[in-house]
């Protein structure tokens, strides 16, 4: 494939410069967003309560604070200290997956040595899975592959892209009774780990690429986000043509879906066909679906979160918007209470496309009604010590 760039002026992934309007209006748009209160996702009847009750769990998550203080261990005291923030920052909503520099934070991978990004990669495996895992890895190296392609340079002479052009934070101390985490933050990856005992939620979790596979170059032979995309079409497609009229909400894709960077309080009601609605080979099929997205965890974070999710199947939606073949570009959305998925085809950035491009996807992992960055935990949390140390 042939990939023509679409012209724009040198942007830096390293440190802010002088934002375009509508990057003005992104970084705007965020502090607007911090100066009122989390309420998370959520339909327009309100925030759902008591969704994420805290209560032991099976799961033993020593290997994410062992991570962790191994990664911070192997930095140098001045990159410990940037790298470090409280856990109640307002870093958390601070993220964005597009690659110019906005409102980055914490310590970008380029600057590490590989014994650093070891030790940070190993964090990010400690709550991943082997599939996400390679996923993840996956963007980082097809934004290598963008500076293979582009060759564009910032201002001050630096690549504009590249593998470990990502920043990785600290939020709070590992501990076994506080509530700690991390984040990894950059283009078309983005990744938020909360933990409070053995407890955790691993959102928001942004996955995408542009393009989604590398011809030539280092990685060649790197792709990623295939089952996202047929697993998807081949629930759609064993839809009769009753079930479609309910699941396509829409048979084009207007703008302004996806609920990314800036979107932690969208206001977003129900649409499409029920999980009741479904023919039993085609449930399990939408279960395989939310498999796909909550699989890139590991083992045992993704069996605790997928009971959390069966639990409340009755109130699960599955949408569409756009045409169903193979060929066609698509938005899907799998949603209820305790889970919001997303996936869409976008229009080109890098690389020229005016219109939604199979060579582009966005997906998004959420946790709605108030626990993304598991702030309903730290909620709880807060309240349940003032009850007891008033």
């Amino acid at each position: 494939m042939t990939y023509e760039l679409r012209e724009s002026p040198p942007a830096s992934a390293r440190m802010l410069g002088s934002p375009l309007p509508r990057h003005q209006a992104m970084i705007d748009g965020c502090d607007r967003q911090l100066a009122g209160p989390f309420v998370g996702v959520h339909a327009s009847t309100g925030v759902v309560e008591d969704l994420f009750p805290l209560r032991p769990s099976e799961m033993s998550l020593d290997r994410v604070a062992q991570a962790r203080n191994a990664f911070v261990s192997g930095l140098g005291e001045g990159s410990r200290e940037g790298v470090s923030f409280p856990v109640d920052t307002d870093n958390w909503r601070r993220w964005c997956n597009i690659h110019r520099f906005l409102m980055r934070h914490g310590l970008l991978l380029d600057s590490l040595s590989k014994d650093e990004r070891d030790l940070a990669l190993g964090l990010v495996a400690s709550v991943l899975g082997e599939r996400g895992f390679s996923e993840a890895r996956g963007v980082m190296k097809l934004n290598e592959t963008i500076q293979e392609i582009s060759g564009r340079l910032d201002e001050q002479g630096f690549p504009e892209f590249g593998e470990w052009m990502y920043w990785i934070s600290l939020m709070g101390e590992a501990s076994a009774n506080e509530p700690w985490g991390w984040q990894l933050d950059g283009h078309h990856l983005n990744i938020n780990c909360l933990l409070l005992g053995d407890q955790i939620v691993v959102t928001p979790f942004f996955l995408g690429s542009e393009p989604l596979e590398a011809e030539s170059g280092r990685f060649k032979g790197v792709r990623i986000l295939d089952s996202e995309e047929h697993v998807a079409l081949e629930l759609v497609q064993s839809l009769d043509a009753h079930q479609r009229a309910r699941a396509i909400i829409s048979p084009t894709m207007p703008s302004g879906l996806f609920t990314g960077a800036f979107c932690d309080n969208v206001v977003l009601d129900y649409e499409g066909i029920s999980y009741g609605e479904l023919e039993p080979r085609q449930r399990e099929e939408l279960v395989r679906l939310i498999r796909v997205y909550v699989g890139r965890l590991s083992h045992d974070i993704a069996e605790a979160k997928m009971r959390e999710i069966e639990a409340h199947l009755d109130e699960t939606y599955f949408s569409w918007m756009g045409e169903t073949t193979n060929e066609d570009v698509f938005y899907y959305r799998v949603h209820s209470p305790v889970i919001l998925l997303e996936f869409d085809h976008e229009p080109g950035i890098v690389f020229k496309g005016l219109e939604p491009m199979k060579s582009h996807i966005h997906t998004m992992m959420r946790t709605p009604n108030g626990n993304d960055y598991g702030l309903d935990y730290i909620r709880q949390h807060r309240q349940l010590h003032r009850h007891h140390n008033p």
